[in-house]
């Protein structure tokens, strides 16, 4: 059997993702090219639906999945090996929805985290995530696993200049929120009836000073005293809540 341990990046052109609900998005996602699947039979029975009849399947034990992915990452039986997703423009993204939101993360580089963001995103129908092209993880078997099949739901932006698409946000008529522990407003008190652009920034350092330059306005969750901050997935979690509920 072919492969090696790693994030799920297999090279240039190609991904590996595992786990039932990341394998299963990506085997029902029209706009994944699927290469190959290594599976146990009882993965592929956790599958819902058939697999097509000239479907490239290579029975495994799950000791040699385990060699495919990540250390101790739990592949339930199942490894696909598939073509990354086609990129993405913010012109490519629907007219701008009050109801649905856009998460832009800056420099927010744990898979985990981003993994954890996209599932938040797909449960409270976001309409897209935005990230630099660097400083933030490639897609990934360790993205789309923490997502649970939200990588193949969520649309995901790719852009140079993070300021930038801030302003073409702002010319497609969305309110951009800043999350700042330390900003004098509260998010409740910011949200505005329009669309919503939430601005994130990875633990520790925050948003970089240019990025929050290009925010309307930055706000702040109301956690109590005894806790310094959240973590970027809960903090977008708690965001996206309060926007869906205004």
């Amino acid at each position: 059997m072919r492969g090696g341990r790693g994030s799920g990046r297999t090279g240039a052109g190609q991904v590996r993702l595992w786990g039932r609900h990341a394998v299963e998005a990506a085997l029902l996602n029209p706009d994944r090219v699927h290469r190959k699947l290594w599976a146990t039979r009882e993965g592929v029975a956790s599958l819902d639906g058939e697999l097509p009849a000239d479907f490239t399947v290579e029975y495994a034990s799950p000791a040699d999945l385990a060699r495919l992915v990540a250390r101790d990452a739990p592949h339930q039986g199942l490894v696909l090996d598939c073509a990354p997703l086609e990129d993405l423009a913010l012109d490519d993204l629907p007219e701008a929805d009050p109801a649905r939101p856009i998460v832009v993360l800056d420099q927010v580089t744990d898979p985990h985290n981003l993994g954890a963001i996209l599932r938040s995103a797909a449960a409270f129908d976001a309409a897209a995530i935005v990230t630099q092209d660097r400083h933030a993880p490639p897609e990934s078997g360790t993205v789309a696993k923490t997502a649970s099949g939200a990588l193949e739901i969520v649309p995901w932006v790719r852009v140079v200049n993070l300021s930038r698409a801030l302003e073409d946000l702002a010319d497609a008529g969305y309110w951009r929120i800043g999350l700042d522990g330390a900003a004098p407003a509260l998010f409740g008190s910011v949200l505005q009836p329009g669309p919503i652009a939430l601005v994130l920034g990875a633990e520790g350092e925050g948003l970089r000073h240019n990025v929050a330059g290009h925010c309307d306005v930055l706000a702040r969750l109301p956690i109590a005293a005894a806790m310094e901050s959240l973590n970027v997935s809960n903090a977008a979690a708690v965001a996206l809540y309060a926007v869906a509920v205004r």
